[in-house]
């Protein structure tokens, strides 16, 4: 009897650190499949460019489907959904009826999801060091632009590093 009290505890103390320690991260888990609800990602990049395949990689650690179209004409993809010039960056999205357009955090592309504003994309001009493909550094500080339907000339949707 004294044996079974003995065993009793440690097979408790690994049940409760089981659910402490691997049930949080099958919620998170569970958090990044429903990412796949809102369709596919179609990124449009050009095929030499790494930061965009990085970006690709970081969205499918987020748990979204993602199909990539590499094309040497990365120019023809934006005029096509209609991303001002001032708000080009090296590829475009499109998820769920938006643009994503370069290298948007991926904390913009959920809250763009989740609150479906009426507008055409989000973009973040450039190539931001810091940003998700290029470095992944959370402290980095830019913001992320709407366009098109009711966003504002360069209304700012979201602030990264903030």
């Amino acid at each position: 009897m004294k044996l079974a009290k003995t065993l009793a505890l440690p097979a408790f103390a690994l049940a409760t650190g089981f659910a402490t320690v691997v049930l949080p991260g099958l919620a998170q888990a569970d958090g990044h499949s429903a990412m796949a609800e809102y369709g596919t990602m179609q990124i449009t990049k050009s095929p030499t460019c790494g930061c965009c395949a990085g970006w690709a990689e970081l969205a499918r650690a987020e748990g979204y489907d993602v199909e990539i179209t590499d094309t040497a004409d990365v120019s023809a993809a934006k005029i096509d959904v209609g991303v001002p010039d001032q708000l080009w960056a090296c590829h475009t999205t499109e998820v769920a009826g938006y643009v994503i357009e370069g290298h948007v955090p991926f904390e913009a592309v959920a809250q763009l999801l989740e609150e479906r504003p009426d507008i055409a994309g989000i973009a973040v001009p450039g190539m931001p060091g810091g940003s998700p493909g290029m470095g992944d550094d959370p402290n980095a500080r830019f913001d992320v632009i709407a366009f098109g339907g009711d966003a504002e000339v360069g209304e700012v949707f979201y602030q990264a590093g903030l």
